[in-house]
């Protein structure tokens, strides 16, 4: 109550004057300064009296000049000197006292600073000569309510480009280095540290690298306040994106490893929330490197909320790692996802390679094989028989693998790998315009062209000398000996080969390449039934260096030699080969676990052993393993329990990013965790896979969506409306990608989207005429005719009246179907049911609906105006009779608005218009007065919104 006297004593007679009483807190929309122009007993003119209340004793005067400066300088802005004078007013009454007034004099300096601009040819300097230093003097006040206009007006002005960049060097940028000084007081540091990390975005990278940058470093090691080094966490990612990424890895990245590692649990948790923008900025190196590491020691944190934040921001991290243009993939300007033009489907034959690709028995590199399309094996006719016998193995071995493509990834050049590679992989020669048409240089950025199986890896030894031998002594040996006489020098060669490669074992690719080979070898072994060949096989195991594969020979020996004698012996059975295999191979498991080895197992224990293939089915190289690895524990119960209760729920998020970044042929190790995320029993988890299926087949292509996810998403069509609505806004995007045979299985399970668990919801019944809107491009005639059109019918009954407006666009989208294919007689039969299921119906809202699709077409032109004067306009016609004003209305407005409005019934002579006219007039001259008006008059704005009209009646 002590401030009441301040808006009445003394000020009365002003107040009634000058109607002050009409101003108050809530009068921004009225102009301020009309007080100026009222004529008072004072005799002041306006200006004059602007600078008497302006400086008036009272707080309330002053407020309100503050508070209409924006008016004050567009009604003098006229006159320079009366601009001038404004302008000292307002740089005086930025020292006013009270801090009410300055805080509402900073709130006016944006919008009188973009004035300004707009003036500029009147009044180029006056913003930096008056204004700029009013914002500058207010970062340091000592009111903390002015310090934050201040800072706001500044942000502003910065987002808006009108601070000159020698006005940021020289006065704003000093001034914060000033208030964020060590010594500087704790208030004034916390404020100006938020300020620079605000304002990096906005300036230029010169500018933030060498004014702001070097502070910033010091105040992420400040260890006073820890409320500084919050702030310089929480805001990380946008410095390293100011900066750029030589900077960000020269100096920011140390002292990110800084807090990752703070004592204080809330830095780690906003690091752990800033690591994806992070990551952005720095190198595939050091994302690998450094960064990953570091993540790992955030994602098992000692605190709950630092391991909830990283899992929450673990799979935008992973997606980092992502290269679309590596999985045929792009990203338009709008961020839809997109498949590349040029770029057909990698698991739909679409890499046709027309050189001839040999494939010898060192060849098999899994990362190049394909489970689902084998590649073109081609050997020389020297080598057919032995080789035959090789390749067939290795493509059992293979065939349960998930494979890359034929390529190593769409968007890479293929002639960038290295002669050491071309050899490790089988590959001879392949033509760079032969593999994947248009992936050639001139559509591939330097991104595109990174590689990690050429970025980390040492490169392999070169065997092809040892390949030339393998040809020559297989030519050597093709006339004189038998068929297991071929497995003898195949069986050899393949020993020398593994030989050559002991030095590299330590390299996970030779490591495979082993695996493969030595069951090259035992399919050989096995097909050789010979005591000689026995005896060349231990004699050549003694050459092999490495104890791993020297382990490995004597396991298939062993297993060979047995397998000889039960044969010589008697008939034995194959459980009796398994039995024996498995003992001998359980003797030598101890010295090959020692020496590191990769265990060789027999066929029929590959095939008895899920969880070997469950566990390598896993893996990848894309990005680290153990962040993947991670990843799939997100699905993890015990994980809802000690880290988040809905962390399935962003695994869901994010697992499209995910997929897109390890790519298709990586699905492998996605898969199990995406089935389960698809039966979560939280709607919540269902609810986000439904919404992001569309984009998800688009990552994989069509085979794998109809293998994996097709059955996902019939699951969706029958769950809860929440998790429906997911898949039905995104139907047509997921209808399209799939073969025309398996879409066409949907069109019997449409129409179940009509009926929901709660018949209120008629946003659903909506967003499925959308839908179907767009469906129609995708099915024939006949099948739109046969299934389709009768959820038309239906939704066109519906009983919202927004639900029914969409159904009749649909309506006349599929009368565009059937005419534009020339089914003329399914167009025909449509029409006919339209006139008996609404034009006859016994409701009004029925007959009313007809006369909007009548109009409806007749504005679309979706059908030959010959067909629908012949078959629609007399019905419509008929309308003029009906018994309800409202239908009569609908009639007249299709009639005035729409049907005379088009050319074909302005011509003269025309055999209907004198039809349409007589029915005009009898509607001119209705009992009811809408009708009559709606008939006569003649919209000039054109056509209205028929949802307002349909609205209006």
């Amino acid at each position: 109550m002590a401030g009441i006297p301040l808006y009445f004593v003394d000020l009365q007679d002003d107040l009634d004057d000058f109607g002050f009483e009409d101003y108050g807190p809530d009068c921004d929309s009225m102009r301020i300064t009309a007080f100026l122009d009222i004529p008072g007993q004072d005799n002041l003119t306006p200006l004059a009296r602007l600078e008497k209340y302006a400086f008036s004793d009272n707080i309330f005067n002053r407020q309100i000049i503050a508070r209409g400066l924006l008016d004050v300088f567009r009604d003098f802005s006229s006159n320079e000197e009366d601009f001038l004078t404004v302008m000292e007013i307002v740089v005086r009454l930025s020292e006013d006292a009270e801090p009410t007034v300055r805080t509402e004099l900073m709130e006016q300096i944006p919008p009188i600073a973009i004035f300004l601009q707009e003036s500029r040819p009147k009044f180029p300097t006056a913003f930096f000569e008056y204004l700029m230093p009013i914002v500058v003097r207010y970062l340091t006040d000592v009111n903390n309510q002015v310090r934050k206009a201040g800072q706001e007006a500044l942000l502003i002005l910065l987002e808006q480009d009108l601070v000159s960049q020698s006005d940021i060097e020289n006065k704003v940028c000093p001034i914060l280095l000033d208030l964020s000084a060590p010594d500087s007081d704790d208030e004034y540091k916390v404020e100006a540290v938020n300020i620079i990390c605000k304002m990096a975005s906005m300036l230029s990278r010169t500018t933030v690298e060498h004014m702001l940058l070097p502070r910033f470093c010091e105040l992420c090691s400040d260890g006073k306040l820890f409320q500084v080094r919050k702030i310089c966490a929480a805001n990380f990612g946008d410095i390293c994106n100011a900066v750029g990424q030589e900077a960000t890895e020269r100096l920011l990245i140390p002292k990110f490893f800084e807090l990752c590692s703070d004592s204080v649990w809330g830095m780690r948790k906003a690091c752990a929330e800033c690591f994806m923008a992070v990551s952005y900025t720095t190198s595939p190196e050091v994302r690998r490197s450094k960064l990953s590491p570091l993540f790992i020691s955030l994602i098992s944190d000692t605190c709950r909320w630092v391991r909830q934040a990283a899992f929450q921001s673990l799979g935008p991290f992973i997606s980092t790692f992502a290269n679309p243009s590596s999985a045929g993939l792009y990203i338009r300007e709008d961020g839809t996802l997109s498949i590349r033009p040029s770029t057909q489907d990698v698991n739909s034959s679409s890499c046709q390679l027309s050189s001839s690709i040999t494939l010898t028995s060192s060849s098999t590199n899994t990362t190049l094989s394909s489970s689902e399309q084998p590649m073109e094996i081609k050997p020389e006719p020297a080598t057919e028989e032995a080789s035959a016998e090789v390749n067939t193995e290795l493509s059992v071995e293979n065939i349960n693998e998930e494979s890359s493509d034929c390529c190593t990834s769409p968007g890479e050049d293929v002639s960038q790998l290295s002669q050491g590679d071309k050899v490790a992989a089988g590959v001879t020669e392949v033509t760079k315009d032969n593999c994947f048409p248009g992936t050639n240089s001139e559509l591939q950025s330097s991104e595109d062209l990174f590689n990690t199986f050429l970025y980390w890896r040492p490169p392999l030894p070169d065997i092809s000398q040892d390949l030339e031998l393998l040809q020559f002594k297989t030519e050597k040996h093709k006339d004189s000996c038998s068929g297991p006489c071929n497995n003898c020098v195949a069986s050899s060669e393949i020993r020398k080969v593994l030989e050559s490669l002991q030095e590299h074992m330590d390299d996970p690719d030779v490591q495979a390449q082993v695996q493969v080979l030595s069951a090259a070898l035992r399919a050989a072994q096995f097909d050789s039934v010979g005591d000689y060949e026995t005896k060349k096989m231990e004699e050549s195991s003694g050459k092999l260096q490495n104890k791993t594969i020297s382990d490995e020979m004597a396991v298939s020996d062993a297993t060979c030699k047995q397998v000889e004698e039960d044969t010589l012996s008697s008939p034995p059975s194959q459980d009796h080969i398994s039995d024996q295999s498995t003992t001998s191979m359980l003797k030598s498991t101890d010295s090959e676990e020692q020496h590191g080895g990769t265990t060789v197992l027999l066929k029929s224990e590959q095939e008895n052993n899920p969880p070997f293939e469950d566990d390598k089915s896993k893996l990848q190289d894309i990005i680290p393993q153990p962040l993947l690895d991670q990843y799939l524990s997100m699905t993890d119960p015990a994980r809802a329990q000690t880290v988040d209760t809905e962390i399935a729920k962003h695994c869901a998020y994010s697992l499209p990013g995910v997929a897109l970044t390890l790519g298709r042929q990586n699905w492998h190790c996605l898969k199990d965790t995406y089935e389960t995320l698809a039966s979560d029993v939280q709607w919540k988890v269902r609810r986000t896979l439904a919404f992001s299926i569309h984009e998800l087949a688009v990552i994989l292509g069509d085979q794998l969506t109809a293998a994996d996810l097709v059955p996902i998403f019939n699951g969706f069509l029958k769950d809860l409306d929440e998790v429906r609505i997911g898949v039905l806004k995104h139907l047509y995007d997921f209808l399209k990608l799939l073969h025309a045979d398996k879409r066409r299985e949907y069109l019997y399970q449409l129409q179940e989207f009509v009926v929901t668990d709660n018949s209120r919801n008629w946003r659903f019944r909506y967003e499925l005429a959308e839908q179907l809107i767009l469906i129609l491009e995708l099915y024939s005639p006949n099948e739109v005719y046969d299934y389709l059109r009768h959820i038309a019918l239906t939704l066109c009954s519906d009983k919202v009246s927004e639900v029914r407006w969409i159904s009749f666009k649909l309506v006349v989208a599929i009368l565009r179907k059937f005419y534009a294919n020339n089914a003329n007689a399914l167009g025909l039969n449509f029409i006919n049911e339209l006139v008996v299921r609404f034009r006859h119906c016994s409701k009004w809202v029925g007959r009313q609906a007809f006369a909007f699709i009548c109009q409806a077409v007749v504005e679309e032109e979706c059908m030959p105006v010959e067909q629908f004067v012949e078959h629609l306009l007399p019905s419509l016609l008929s309308l003029a009779s009906d018994p309800v004003p409202n239908v009569r209305v609908l009639l007249a407005k299709a009639l005035r608005q729409t049907l005379l409005e088009k050319a074909y019934f302005k011509s003269v002579g025309n055999p209907h218009l004198e039809a349409a006219e007589e029915t005009i007039l009898a509607l001119q001259s209705d009992r009811d007065q809408d009708v009559s008006f709606f008939a006569t008059i003649k919209l000039k704005q054109g056509n209205m919104d028929n949802t307002t009209l349909e609205k209006q009646n």
